[in-house]
């Protein structure tokens, strides 16, 4: 059951399918092949750098095969991986590692300068150099070679003893608030992630799929990866996301399932190819991350793409509700329903169940919940009450047992004694054609209290003022949940999981 048998499983059972496919050297590996790299590297880090079942390993690089061979190695060890975002500077990766205590560190060959100053920021002592690094990489960091150390390696199964509740993986959440937490992850979550996702969205070994979300994101090992690996299906991996490149391989590869966030869908629209693409291949794209406007939901309907919408996050894995094709705009900003091992419920301020139809902070209970974050017992204890995790977002579910997340629960601003939820307010601004993203913020008021300020980013070429999109919302919101002033920008701030970045418009356009 734990996750680092499962290629030694599929070696067994579907030994010469494919399982990779690498769009940036053009390889393509079988299931055996994955194995066999990840057994030579297991045996390494064993014999060579004496880790041990418990111990952390940490890896600063972009996507590529490498990092599945880390990802499955240390399954097979029961060591634990810690991987870290390549989008932060190296004090903010210091601190991850100072908190994690990892023996190991792995490096891309893109984080030379960000590794040798991390050696004087940390007590990480060993190091070992992804292919591609300039040959003074390993005199810099005295690193040993990657592809020296897996071409040396024993391709004999590893034997361990793991149990479920060990840890497997420790993801550090965005750090939108406070210092980042790292979310413990026993293969005991990875398992029961990709079993309810499998069940929710009917996976199979026919079924082709491409990487693109970083690894170090949930949603780069979660939502797909292992799902996909674990029914024998094929991933295609691409290192850098390229809505034009990614559009290539679907038609190429015969994508049959995809996922994305709202920004990345949209840049597939805007793509010039996206007209000519060939999609006969696939069998439903899947939205996440953000909700999905409804104007883009039938721009892919009317290419007969099936759009799935769904809704996670990093401490209950990632795949938690999912809302078949055909509610996709009858139950329009919906989740949809709790996927099939996991429990929902809407708690008010007092720990009461809240109506349906009422609004509530969401809580989910089943085994894809965490097992807490690394070295914060005070967090943990605030999080989990009686096996049910505490999301933070706030939700409503209707009579059909469909739910909606209305906001962040830090994210509602009080507009004379009224709730304001901005996701609902986003919403209405997204029907707007002129209108490519959008964000809504509350800023002080001396009559109301707070009152809602829209950031938006118009399409190219689009022309729209503050009273019309003023004027537009007052036609769809009642008069306290319209803005109450608008500011255009080039671009929303974005955090490393592709989220708009609130904290810093608060900041910054807040006054």
């Amino acid at each position: 059951m734990y996750i680092g048998d499962w290629l030694g499983k599929r070696d067994l059972l579907t030994p010469d399918r494919l399982a990779l496919v690498d769009d940036a050297t053009g390889s393509r590996y079988t299931y055996r092949q994955l194995n066999e790299r990840a057994n030579r590297l297991a045996n390494q880090l064993r014999h060579r750098f004496q880790v041990r079942k418990g111990d952390r390993i940490t890896i600063l690089a972009k996507n590529r095969i490498e990092y599945l061979d880390v990802f499955f190695a240390t399954g097979k060890l029961g060591a634990i991986l810690a991987p870290l975002n390549w989008r932060l500077v190296a004090r903010e990766l210091a601190y991850m590692i100072n908190d994690s205590g990892p023996r190991l560190l792995i490096v891309g060959p893109e984080f030379a300068a960000t590794a040798a100053e991390l050696r004087t920021e940390t007590s990480v002592d060993q190091v070992i150099a992804l292919s591609g690094a300039e040959p003074t990489l390993a005199e810099r960091l005295g690193a040993v070679d990657y592809d020296d150390l897996v071409a040396g390696g024993d391709a004999t199964p590893v034997s361990e003893t793991v149990d479920m509740e060990d840890p497997h993986l420790i993801l550090y959440t965005s750090g939108t608030t406070g210092r980042p937490k790292g979310a413990i992850l026993p293969h005991r979550v990875l398992v029961w992630n990709s079993i309810n996702t499998n069940v929710g969205w009917d996976l199979h070994g026919d079924d082709v799929s491409i990487i693109h979300t970083p690894f170090f994101h949930t949603g780069g090992i979660n939502v797909l990866t292992l799902p996909i690996f674990h029914v024998g299906g094929t991933m295609v991996l691409m290192h850098e996301w390229d809505p034009v490149r990614c559009l290539e391989l679907i038609e190429r590869e015969g994508v049959t399932v995809f996922f994305a966030i709202p920004t990345m869908f949209q840049m597939l629209l805007d793509a010039p190819s996206f007209a000519t693409t060939d999609f006969s291949s696939v069998r439903f794209f899947i939205s996440g991350g953000a909700p999905c406007p409804v104007p883009m939901i039938r721009a892919y309907q009317k290419r007969d793409i099936p759009f799935r919408q769904g809704y996670g996050l990093t401490e209950v894995s990632v795949n938690c509700f999912t809302l078949n094709p055909e509610d996709a705009i009858r139950k329009a900003g919906s989740v949809g329903r709790p996927i099939f091992h996991l429990d929902a419920r809407l708690v008010d301020e007092r720990g009461n169940d809240v109506e349906p139809g009422g609004v509530g902070e969401l809580w989910l209970r089943g085994p894809t919940v965490c097992a807490g974050y690394w070295n914060k017992p005070d967090a943990t204890a605030a999080a989990i009450t009686d096996g049910w995790f505490h999301t933070g977002d706030m939700a409503r579910v209707d009579e059909e047992g469909y739910y909606f997340i209305v906001d962040r629960k830090k994210d509602l601003f009080i507009s004379g004694g009224e709730n304001v939820y901005p996701a609902e307010v986003e919403h209405a601004i997204y029907d707007h054609p002129a209108v490519a993203e959008c964000a809504v913020i509350g800023v002080p008021d001396p009559k109301w209290g707070e009152v809602g300020r829209a950031l938006v980013v118009t399409r190219p070429g689009a022309q729209l003022s503050e009273a019309v999109l003023i004027a537009h919302c007052r036609e769809r919101l009642a008069r306290y949940k319209v803005p109450k002033s608008v500011v255009f920008l080039d671009e929303l701030p974005r955090t490393s999981s592709g989220k708009v970045f609130k904290p810093q418009l608060r900041e910054r356009y807040g006054a």
